[in-house]
């Protein structure tokens, strides 16, 4: 049995939701638990149903490790006398210590001699440890929600029926409210209602499978795509997999089994994303599709259990989802005898925020913030960024959208092409709302670049002017994700746009409605935009170092600041950065402000500072030309030629002499270098060893 533990949380069915991140808590604090308890172990790992939270641990030591202490009394000099007898000191702090005084020891540290008693406690069964450790386990992992039931004072996500805890082959005895520890399980709610016997984690798997359960979560989910591939087949199509829709139905099963039904093709006249989400979200349904990923009028339902009659459920389901498709209809239907440029009208009715105003407000002004980055970016767009714009919410009114808001864009897509906008205009519709989630696609066209762009700088700028600002805890109108995909968008398509002077145009535009000083909105707008550009570089592995650095000089270009990062982080990696870096940080170090002058050629007293101006001012040429370019390696690649004469310089040359002007004009010098050098980055920032 490898010294196992085997436990077991029967209860009611618990939410598909709350059980990955329940069984991730469990492991870990049975981990936290056992560390602290002195209790080694090989691994641990978890299960879970609906009906069960299980977690099994391997290789425990029999017994805690052995706890030695070491308390310091007084010196030894103090403790005892030239002869060698106890002094009151001694004899009190055995007292105090429950020992002898001839139990005492000396110890020497680095202030000297002391007396010190050590004790060993040595360490408990596991067994008995597990039967305390085991109900704070239980009692601490969190969830969404949680709830009492009947008399008792637990709270947990569901109430809990059984606990199995076995540890070697037996019970570890333990209470939690009413509910006692025990060794039994319980199989599959309908199918194998009745308990089994829990040896080891072997028996465990066996006996629950054989009682309905699939208690293994990778296994089931491997059955779950064995089932919904064969039921699929037996229409000739393939099921459309969605790893999300997968794993929902993953924690909603204990035994899956998957039954293929049919809708009238006649729906198959819906746009097909209405009839994805509607199996997809609404009925945990997977979509079939043939070899060219065309829909079927078929569907795969899992269930939970063995159907008596499988007909007789496919029915039960088919007539379920035609409910629901024809709903979807009638709301399609409607929809289309509405042009969406008049349902724009309706969003004057539509309250954005109480403290911005209507969605029709809202969209005036991102529609001009989006027609002035079209001016800077791409001016013959302009009209279909405006009309994108002007008709993006527009589907927010429609009776699709109300029903099924998850399609929000996607219909006004399809609203516009039946409307007779152009393909551009509807396109940008559906991208404006794009990344809509970590790791989601970014908008494809320029058009919908730009209103998404537009929008969600509007609503930053809007929630921090009225003092809507995200905390460590809270970000209730996901500005943080917004700013990241505003972000990801500029950098994916290469855009060079000032960060601050869009925050200009739009916080004029918001100037009616905002609570605080323009100033202070745009600063700590700029410092938001500045942590999320920082992280997301982090995130693609460049060093905080040279982020920070980078960042420093300048940020109002996304793009380019990026571009600055990346040659830096390539620059670091030549064997020569370092000492430059050193050598740059020693010349800042020496300017502690700017001293007001020219360089004066006439005031050099040798050779070192006359060949250091000679390179400077011939670098200097080249690498603002880079500048000019964009080109940032080439640009730092001939600022590092520099190094030689710098060292030089400073070899040879005394800067911080008694002569004023001579002072001077060395530290003109050297400000003129540090500034071309921060022209890229603040090198100050650069660590070396």
């Amino acid at each position: 049995m490898n010294n196992e533990l085997l436990l077991e949380i029967g209860t009611e069915e618990i939410p598909a939701g709350f059980i990955p991140d329940a069984l991730s808590a469990l492991a870990s604090a049975l981990g936290k638990e056992l560390k602290a308890s002195r209790i080694s172990f090989s691994e641990i790992k978890t299960m879970g149903t609906p009906r069960r939270l299980a977690v099994i641990g391997e290789g425990f030591s029999e017994k805690q490790e052995a706890l030695v202490t070491e308390k310091i009394g007084p010196a030894r000099n103090l403790a005892f006398d030239q002869n060698g007898n106890p002094s009151k000191a001694a004899i009190g702090f055995a007292r105090s210590q429950g020992v002898e005084v001839s139990q005492l020891e000396i110890v020497r540290n680095d202030k000297g001699e002391y007396v010190c008693v050590r004790k060993k406690e040595e360490g408990r069964a596991t067994r008995d440890i597990l039967s305390e450790i085991l109900p704070v386990i239980i009692t601490s992992l969190p969830f969404k929600k949680s709830m009492r039931w009947g008399n008792s004072d637990v709270t947990f996500a569901r109430p809990i029926h059984w606990i199995t805890a076995v540890y070697e082959g037996k019970v570890v005895p333990f209470h939690l409210g009413e509910t006692e520890s025990g060794t039994c399980s319980y199989g599959h709610r309908f199918l194998s209602p009745g308990p089994f016997e829990v040896k080891d984690s072997a028996s465990y798997l066996e006996s629950a499978r054989k009682a309905h359960v699939i208690a293994d979560p990778e296994e089931r989910k491997r059955i779950i795509r064995e089932e919904i591939k064969k039921a699929a087949s037996s229409v000739s199509g393939i099921p459309l997999e969605d790893e999300e829709l997968l794993e929902t139905i993953n924690y909603l099963t204990e035994f899956p089994t998957a039954l293929c039904g049919t809708f009238p093709r006649e729906y198959l006249k819906l746009p097909h994303e209405v009839l994805i989400t509607c199996m997809k979200s609404h009925q945990k349904y997977f979509p079939v599709v043939n070899g060219k990923n065309i829909l079927l009028p078929s569907f795969v339902v899992v269930t939970n259990t063995l159907a008596r009659n499988p007909a007789m459920v496919i029915k039960g389901n088919e007539r379920v989802l035609m409910a629901r498709l024809a709903d979807a209809r009638f709301f399609f239907e409607e929809d289309l005898k509405i042009p969406l440029i008049q349902r724009a009208e309706k969003l004057k009715g539509v309250l954005f925020h109480s403290r911005l105003g209507t969605s029709y407000e809202k969209v005036e002004r991102f529609t001009a913030l989006a027609a002035r980055i079209a001016d800077l970016l791409f001016p013959e767009l302009k009209r279909d960024v405006e009309r994108s714009a002007l008709l993006c919410k527009a589907d927010l009114v429609s009776g699709m959208v109300g029903e099924f808001p998850e399609l929000q864009g996607v219909m006004g897509r399809e609203y516009a092409l039946r409307s007779g906008e152009k393909r551009e205009v509807a396109e940008a519709i559906f991208e404006h709302y794009l990344p809509r989630f970590a790791g989601d696609r970014l908008p494809g066209t320029d058009t919908g670049a730009i209103v998404s762009i537009a929008d969600k700088l509007d609503t930053i700028a809007g929630c921090f002017g009225v003092g809507l600002i995200p905390t460590g805890a809270a970000d209730h109108y996901a500005l943080r994700r917004q700013a990241l995909g505003i972000i990801n968008i500029i950098l994916d398509r290469a855009y060079n746009l000032n960060v601050s002077g869009l925050l200009d145009t739009c916080l004029d535009l918001l100037q009616s409605k905002l609570s605080r000083k323009c100033d202070e909105v745009k600063i700590d707008v700029i410092e938001f935009f500045r942590t999320r550009m920082a992280n997301q570089l982090l995130t693609q592995g460049f060093s905080y170092d040279v982020v920070d650095a980078a960042l420093s000089i300048d940020f109002d270009d996304l793009f380019e600041c990026s571009k600055r990062v990346s040659a830096l982080q390539n620059l670091k990696r030549e064997p020569y950065f370092e000492p430059l870096a050193i050598t740059f940080k020693r010349a800042m170090n020496i300017i502690k402000e700017d001293v007001g002058v020219k360089i004066n050629p006439a005031l050099f007293e040798g050779k070192a500072e006359e060949n250091l101006l000679s390179a400077y001012q011939e670098i200097k040429r080249k690498a603002e030309d880079f500048l000019k370019q964009k080109d940032y390696s080439a640009c730092l690649e001939e600022m590092a030629k520099l190094k030689g004469p710098i060292d030089a310089f400073f070899d040879g040359v005394m800067v911080m002499v008694d002569d004023e002007r001579i002072r001077k004009n060395r530290l003109a010098l050297l400000s003129g270098i540090t500034n071309l050098f921060g022209r890229i980055a603040d090198f100050s920032k650069i660590a070396t060893e």
